[in-house]
């Protein structure tokens, strides 16, 4: 059975919930685009009496700093009052204004400061388990839904597990945290405690426990037979054990308590596809599309399905109707495009995915038609496809000309990709995206000089350019150079001015007071930025500067952490060979 199809019927539930637990992060206040003419904060809670003059003007400057869109001084404002005063509700006004910063950071720091004046408030909790999720934290996220759950508010445990599992992250830990939580607590009769069951078989079955998984649903069935997440996770594990006919019953017992409910006649589909009952998949999908007329993306995920699982006809007979629409969405073609491409129709394809208009796929359309050529040793096609392109559409043509260098390196002809590159400029010497994709080559191959020459010349041509800024000043600092180094953070605070909430300039700041020696400074912008962004590098920095304080214990936690988030570590393996006392 096609693992596809398996990864398909677990991301469209997933899809469905995504908003829900994102969704504390977006609860406080419409977004600002939609309220321009309005004053943002005039929702926020009201600033109580007995203030001193001090205090008074701090509040007085917040509330000015905010109306005139200064929302990261009005942030800093009444956060510094809230603690002052120890009061809550100011840092709940401090978190409106951290919403219209665009800092993620600052408004991590807003939440946390009512979260700590208030521990009891079910709001800050749920978004700071919103932020633990966007940044990928899934440890922290849960933690925070698990005491979300002991106050006795609904946690969206299930649906939680479920996003974990689709975003690729280790289950293992969550599992053996959520089981610590049901052994301590083992408090069924409160009122969500079948949420915590469901995400505990959830995380059991992907951690190969499934039999306990089964006994799990099977307890919860005699008192909580009437719940659809019940089916709907035994209807979900059924299809990832490859038991099509027990998750049709699943599914068909929950379409019983739920009428209609997308998701189940979703699994019946995917169930049938499973059994090769092609028909009886398409009277599911039917039936959803009767109920949701109109709805494009809904016929668009069908396709995929149906695509995932190799039926190109059912799934063409989903597209046909869009592509022939008054406004066909631009997806349509690329899917088109594919099956197109794997009937070994390529002229046909090449068609289909000219047709997709700028947009989300309007790249990986030209990107699959150009490979498409070169895999059918069509390279010249390929090359004269792009350039045609880049005539079509002049707004993209930066991109192209990217994408086209990308390609020639993958088929190893870098001295053709060069020649590209040094042609495009000398007709438009000014283009930041290919200067700075030139400077990153060159520092490729250690050319530093002419790395050090474009990202200048972008400087000179836009000193606002932050990723120029950054990437220059982060490579002197990298470099070591003394004579260097005060370049290198004169660089990276101006791009830092640009980009205060940016984690990789945090990085760099970090980055270059360590250099500079001072590597207290250092670590104070090292976590700030693996908060915002825990990949490798941040990591091995932060790694690196804990240790030079002498704090092991957490240099080595940061390195297991980063060396269990991922298959491949090179930069913490570097770090390790030159100090191997930091291996876990």
């Amino acid at each position: 059975m096609p693992s596809t199809l398996i990864r398909s019927s677990r991301h469209g539930l997933a899809v469905l919930g995504l908003t829900a637990l994102l969704g504390g992060c977006q609860g406080l206040t419409s977004s600002p685009l939609a309220t321009s003419h309005e004053d943002p904060m005039a929702s926020a809670p009201p600033i109580e009496h007995g203030l001193d003059a001090e205090g008074l003007a701090t509040l007085l400057t917040a509330e000015f700093a905010g109306q005139r869109g200064d929302y990261r001084r009005a942030t800093l404002g009444y956060l510094a009052m809230a603690e002052r005063y120890k009061a809550a509700p100011l840092a709940e006004r401090g978190t409106l204004a951290a919403r219209f910063s665009n800092d993620i950071l600052l408004l991590e720091q807003a939440v946390g400061t009512w979260h700590d004046l208030d521990p009891a408030a079910e709001a800050p909790l749920r978004l700071l388990a919103g932020l633990a999720l966007q940044r990928g934290d899934w440890a922290k996220a849960l933690d925070l839904r698990l005491a979300l759950t002991e106050q006795g508010q609904h946690a969206e445990l299930a649906l939680f597990a479920e996003l974990a599992l689709e975003s690729g992250t280790d289950p293992l830990p969550l599992r053996e945290r959520l089981r610590e939580y049901l052994d301590r607590t083992g408090a069924s009769n409160h009122p969500h405690f079948h949420d915590a069951v469901l995400a505990m078989a959830i995380l059991e079955a992907a951690t190969g426990q499934r039999q306990q998984a089964e006994r799990r649903l099977t307890l919860l069935e005699r008192n909580h037979s009437e719940l659809p997440a019940l089916w709907l996770t035994r209807a979900q594990l059924a299809l990832e054990a490859e038991n099509p006919r027990e998750a049709r019953e699943a599914a068909r017992r929950g379409l019983e308590i739920s009428p209609g409910d997308p998701r189940f006649l979703l699994l019946l589909a995917q169930a049938e596809l499973m059994l090769g009952n092609v028909a009886a998949a398409e009277e599911h999908t039917s039936t959803l599309m009767d109920e949701h007329v109109g709805n494009q993306e809904l016929h668009l995920s069908l396709a995929r399905l149906y695509l995932e699982g190799g039926h190109l006809e059912a799934a063409r007979r989903l597209l046909l109707p869009l592509v022939g629409s008054d406004e066909p969405p631009p997806t349509a073609f690329y899917l088109m495009g594919t099956i197109a491409e794997e009937e070994g129709e390529i002229d046909n394809a090449l068609l289909y995915y000219r047709q997709v208009a700028p947009g989300s796929d309007f790249l990986r359309a030209r990107l699959r038609a150009a490979q498409m050529l070169i895999e059918d040793e069509r390279l010249l096609d390929a090359r004269a496809f792009l350039r045609i392109e880049r005539l079509r559409h002049e707004s993209h043509f930066s991109d192209l000309i990217v994408l086209e260098v990308e390609l020639l390196d993958e088929a190893g002809l870098h001295t053709e990709a060069d020649s590209l590159l040094d042609r495009e400029l000398s007709r438009t010497p000014n283009d930041e995206p290919l200067l700075y994709l030139r400077a990153m080559r060159a520092w490729e191959r250690g050319d530093l000089e002419a790395m050090e020459r474009d990202l200048g010349r972008i400087i000179e041509a836009n000193p606002r350019n932050a990723s120029a800024l950054n990437a220059l000043g982060y490579t002197l600092a990298d470099l070591n150079d003394d004579e260097r180094l005060e370049e290198a953070r004169e660089l990276i605070e101006r791009a830092h001015e640009l980009e205060p909430g940016n984690p990789a300039i945090m990085d760099s700041l970090g980055w270059v007071h360590y250099r500079l020696g001072d590597p207290e400074r250092a670590l104070a912008w090292l976590e700030r930025a693996y908060a915002g962004m825990p990949d490798q590098e941040i990591a091995a920095h932060l790694a690196e500067v804990l240790w030079a304080l002498e704090r092991h214990d957490d240099a080595r936690r940061i390195v297991a952490q980063t060396r269990d988030r991922y298959d491949e570590h090179p930069l913490i393996d570097e770090l390790l060979e030159r100090i191997p006392e930091l291996a876990p």
